[in-house]
């Protein structure tokens, strides 16, 4: 069993303006992810729900003010990114950038190095690279592209869950992965995730444990191949609401206008 867990925090970004004060963006956020678990962040645009994924994994834009992020009681905060990244934090942008002259063979050979600690054994790795795009649809002449360079958002997004199969973290923070994607792409993408929940990562006793997914969403859509356990309301820097599947139900029906209404009167 694995968990991630924030306490009351609060995240700042510059503003453009050097001379004028950092602008808060979290305001106070509390959630709890454990193993198995998969858990839905939606919101309205500009409700911070990037910044919190962003602030969990470390990106220097972002500044927390006060509150804490830990992992299996491990201090995150404390961590570089690299270091959240071995520690077993795992983060699907929303979108996902280009790496010129970068093979993606080499790309995930490389990270997969990194996160076990020693480089696969190549006999073993190709074998299972190549079972894990074949799950994904993703062609062999992949492997020898680099990064993400011309490839659509569907083939962007696919080969960000290929990371999360291969790099088996014990959570993962996946950013708006629906954005953009044809139907065939999100039911392969949602395939994998839920796949990565299932299998998961091996434990220091080599007991297999399930995949923890805290998934952010603008749409229900994804929701109808990615279950939640849990759905929480994101507003104006804030969890203001959680409750389970249908929870989102409600949003698809009725939209965020009440949750937002609330927040603004403090009702």
């Amino acid at each position: 069993m694995s968990t991630l867990e924030i306490r009351d925090l609060h995240v700042s970004v510059a503003h453009s303006d050097a001379t004028a004060q950092p602008i808060d963006i979290l305001k106070g956020v509390n959630l709890t992810v454990r193993s198995g678990e998969t858990h839905a962040i939606m919101g309205p645009n500009g409700s911070g729900k990037s910044t919190l994924s962003y602030a969990i994994a470390g990106h220097p834009k972002y500044t927390v003010t006060s509150g804490t992020i830990t992992l299996d009681g491990e201090d995150v905060l404390e961590m570089s990114v690299d270091e959240r990244a071995r520690a077993g934090l795992f983060l699907a942008m929303q979108y996902p950038v280009e790496v010129p002259g970068v093979s993606m063979s080499n790309f995930l050979r490389t990270a997969v190095t990194a996160v076990r600690g020693e480089a696969p054994k190549l006999r073993h790795w190709v074998k299972e690279v190549k079972s894990a795009m074949g799950e994904l649809e993703i062609k062999d002449e992949f492997a020898d592209r680099s990064v993400n360079e011309g490839f659509s958002g569907g083939e962007k997004k696919r080969h960000e869950i290929l990371q999360l199969g291969l790099l088996k973290p014990k959570i993962a923070i996946l950013d708006e992965t629906d954005s953009g994607l044809d139907v065939d792409a999100l039911r392969v993408v949602s395939e994998g995730v839920n796949t990565y929940k299932e299998r998961g990562w091996v434990d220091s006793t080599g007991t297999p444990v399930g995949g923890g997914v805290l998934l952010i969403t603008h749409y229900t859509r994804i929701l109808r191949y990615i279950k939640p356990d849990f759905v929480h309301v994101f507003v104006g820097g804030q969890i203001v609401q959680s409750g389970g599947a249908e929870l989102a139900d409600e949003l698809e029906a009725n939209g965020y206008a009440g949750f937002t209404q609330a927040a603004t009167t403090g009702a």
